[in-house]
């Protein structure tokens, strides 16, 4: 229910939509924004010891995180798409 609601608002105010494929998790860039996130996380001395280290610790790297990088990555995914559609759903360098 939520995300037919979220769905129908997005399209009320125009911001585009992608069918994304069922199976293509390594598709999303997020995926290597985590995987950024985690390197500088256990890049951290000393690492975080407890819990609530580990949420400030977060915080501060996701906050640090180059806003560049995650454009990057934004304006890739229709190379992204392109590739997985050239090797018909196989791997990709992505």
């Amino acid at each position: 229910m939520t995300v037919t609601i979220v769905t129908t608002r997005l399209q009320e105010v125009g911001v585009p939509h992608m069918v994304w494929p069922a199976m293509s998790p390594d598709l999303n860039p997020i995926e290597h924004v985590w995987d950024q996130l985690k390197q500088r996380l256990d890049a951290r001395t000393p690492p975080p010891r407890d819990l609530a280290d580990l949420h400030v610790a977060l915080v501060e790297e996701w906050n640090a995180l180059p806003q560049n990088n995650i454009m990057r990555l934004v304006r890739s995914m229709r190379r992204r798409c392109q590739a997985v559609i050239a090797a018909n759903g196989g791997n990709t360098r992505y």
